[in-house]
C-alpha cells in the first residue's frame, strides 16, 4: 500500500480511502512492525472482513516486536506517539515516518505536537483525535494518498463538525500530489509529502514565521 521506491504509476497507489469507501470493511494501517504484530492478530480473530495495509517501505524499519503470541492491539485505537500542547500532527503508515522525520525541525521551533499514529482507519478512534485537538486547537494531517476527495478530506471534515469551537486555526492537511506516480527517483519524492511541507504546515497553523 502506497509508494515504494522507483516503480511508477502502476504500483504506488494508497487504497486507504478507496478500502475505507466500502461498508461493511474494517481498514488497518500500522505504521511499524510491533503495531503490525498486534493489530494483524486482531484482524485475524475478528469476525468481520479486515483489510490490513502494508507498507513495503517500512519492512525494513527495524523495532522491538512483543515475542508473545497473545500480544494484541484493539482494532479502533490509535498510538498517541508524543505529547504537547501547541498542536496535532495526525497521520498512519508511512506519514508518521514522514512525520517523525520532520520533528526535529519543528521542535528547533520550540513547538511541541501530539503525534498521533491512526493505525486504525475503520474503526477510527475519535475519542483520542477529538481529545487532542480540544487541547492543541490546531491540526495538521499527513498522508502519502492524493488529496482529492481522501481520507484526510473526510478526517478534517469529522474534525470541523465536532471541534470546531475550539480550532484557533484552519485544518492544514499535506497529501501526494495530484499526478501519476513518476519513476524518476527525484520526482517521486516531489510527488509524496516533504519535510518542507510538513514543517510549513505546522508554522501556518501555530502562526510561525
Amino acid at each position: 500500500d502506497g509508494a515504494a521506491a522507483r516503480v511508477a504509476a502502476q504500483h504506488s497507489q494508497c487504497f486507504i480511502s478507496w478500502f475505507s469507501h466500502i461498508p461493511g470493511l474494517l481498514v488497518v494501517a500500522p505504521s511499524n512492525a510491533r503495531d503490525a504484530k498486534g493489530l494483524l492478530k486482531s484482524s485475524i480473530r475478528n469476525p468481520n472482513p479486515v483489510i490490513f495495509l502494508e507498507h513495503e517501505l517500512l519492512y525494513k524499519e527495524k523495532i522491538n516486536v512483543p515475542k508473545e503470541d497473545d500480544f494484541l492491539i484493539p482494532l479502533g485505537k490509535a498510538n498517541l506517539i508524543t505529547q504537547g500542547e501547541d498542536l496535532t500532527i495526525i497521520g498512519f503508515s508511512m506519514s508518521i515516518q514522514r512525520i517523525l522525520n520532520a520533528m526535529p525541525l519543528i521542535n528547533n521551533l520550540g513547538i511541541k505536537a501530539d503525534i498521533i499514529d491512526l493505525r486504525s482507519i475503520k474503526p477510527l478512534d475519535e475519542d483520542l483525535i477529538y481529545s487532542s485537538v480540544k487541547k492543541t486547537n490546531r491540526v495538521v494531517i499527513v498522508e502519502d494518498g492524493w488529496g482529492s476527495t481522501s481520507f484526510g478530506s473526510h478526517l478534517s471534515y469529522l474534525i470541523q463538525s465536532n471541534c470546531f469551537d475550539y480550532l484557533d486555526s484552519e485544518i492544514v492537511k499535506i497529501s501526494g500530489k495530484d499526478v501519476p506516480m513518476p519513476y524518476a527517483e527525484n520526482l517521486e519524492a516531489l510527488a509524496l509529502p516533504t519535510t518542507d511541507e510538513i514543517v510549513s504546515a505546522v508554522k501556518k497553523v501555530t502562526y510561525k514565521n
